[in-house]
């Protein structure tokens, strides 16, 4: 009886050890996880999120010979545009509205007005007069030719004939600025209305009319501003101008589009000072344009003056530590073995499990989901690399490597200050 108890009693002993064995090696296995070897972090799907990791290369830019500047966008005056009525007129329609894109000729209000009228009255009333003046001028010419007719009346006719083919020609134009179509006219199709189109392709910017106003010829209707012509217009000081050139890249920033560099190259300088400011403009045309540009548009930059170029990185992507600067690459090499590492782990997991019940393994597996949710995703390794850095200009920072780093290395591009404190933390943990 005491040998049985004896038996009972160490059995329970031992399962104790096992469990207490297991749950030892779990607890190890789970911060070994986020743990990587010295120099290195580890950071799950989530833990990036939350940093909102930006990996990226090294972007080979011009320190050294920079002129800062900054204006705005502009566009030229071939591709803006005021609109105005040739002859006044009462507004009837407006075809379009603020913002609208429209193309060449397309029709943007219609104006009416007797005016209108009397001009096409007056125009079909000359080239009726024209075509008798014209037959009774060959008829005339004949005879003063032939020696028939006077002298007197020959050049009475042709004085009439050309006065009525000048109004009739001037008519003629005035109606084709109206948009009016002569050769209706005078076949006796009379409009009491015309059409305003647009002179050139663009969006609407102003539309400054109502319906049943009055306006004059001299009165702005409308503007329009094609926005693919637009160009950068910047202010360089007098102390500056001479080391301009037409050609020149200029890299700048949008105020609707930040953290995006665009770039221009100079096509044209001005030739005399602002008055105040005692700065000159330099135009420069986009390389490529992104689009929702709007001329008026503050823009920031730099222009290069010569070719030289360094390796650069955003200053958020380096990190200083005592006198030592670093930066932080992705090391897929330590992924691996971490995962490795894994496998082997849960392959020896398995065989020692062998023997267990199917409820136990179940309720196991359960758990094992559970803690791969609150791992938070793929774990990814980042290495920190010294390097030594140089100058600093506009957000950018210029990096000397000590060791060679394949081109493809991915880096990090942000956040640097965040991975050295916590792979500091975790280093602390450790040693506790």
């Amino acid at each position: 009886m005491k040998t049985k108890i004896f038996l009972a009693l160490l059995a329970v002993v031992m399962l104790m050890s096992c469990n207490s064995n297991k749950k030892e090696n779990s607890e190890a296995g789970e911060h070994a996880e986020h743990e990587g070897p010295e120099g290195v972090v580890m950071l799950n799907e989530l833990q990036r999120e939350a940093l909102n990791l930006q990996l990226g290369n090294f972007q080979m830019r011009n320190l050294t010979t920079l002129v800062k500047t900054n204006g705005q966008l502009e566009v030229p005056p071939a591709a803006s545009a005021d609109v105005t009525a040739i002859i006044g007129g009462n507004v009837k329609e407006i075809k379009v509205f603020h913002g609208d894109k429209v193309n060449k000729g397309q029709v943007l209000a219609i104006l009416e007005h007797p005016d209108y009228i009397v001009l096409q009255e007056e125009f079909a009333e000359t080239a009726n007069k024209l075509e008798f003046l014209e037959q009774e001028y060959a008829r005339q010419k004949e005879l003063f030719e032939n020696n028939v007719g006077a002298g007197k009346d020959f050049q009475q006719v042709k004085s009439e004939y050309n006065t009525a083919k000048a109004r009739y020609e001037g008519l003629k134009s005035r109606l084709q600025l109206l948009n009016l179509s002569p050769d209706k006219v005078k076949e006796g199709s009379i409009s009491n209305t015309i059409s305003i189109l647009s002179p050139i392709n663009g969006f609407v910017n102003d539309v400054n009319i109502k319906v049943g106003t009055y306006v004059d010829a001299k009165d702005q209707l409308l503007s329009i501003t094609d926005n693919r012509e637009i160009h950068a217009d910047f202010m360089v000081y007098e102390n500056d101008v001479h080391l301009i050139e037409n050609g020149q890249k200029v890299d700048f920033t949008v105020s609707n589009r930040p953290g995006e560099e665009l770039s221009a190259t100079i096509f044209a300088i001005g030739k005399e000072f602002e008055p105040n400011t005692r700065a000159v403009h330099i135009h420069a045309r986009l390389d490529k344009n992104p689009g929702n540009l709007i001329p008026g548009m503050y823009v920031s930059g730099h222009i290069h003056t010569d070719e030289n170029t360094t390796r650069t990185l955003p200053n958020n992507a380096v990190v200083a530590e005592g006198t030592k600067s670093y930066i932080f690459i992705l090391d897929e090499s330590v992924e691996a073995e971490e995962h490795e590492g894994h496998e082997h782990e849960a392959v020896a997991e398995n065989e020692e499990r062998h023997d267990h019940e199917a409820e136990e393994n179940h309720e196991e597996h359960e758990g094992e989901a559970g803690h791969e949710e609150e791992n938070g995703g793929h774990v990814m390794a980042f290495r920190m690399v010294e390097v030594i850095t140089g100058k600093q200009d506009d957000g950018y920072t210029e990096i000397k490597l000590l060791n060679p780093l394949a081109d493809d290395t991915q880096i990090v591009m942000n956040a640097a200050y965040y991975l050295l404190a916590d792979m500091k933390k975790e280093e602390t943990e450790h040693e506790h």
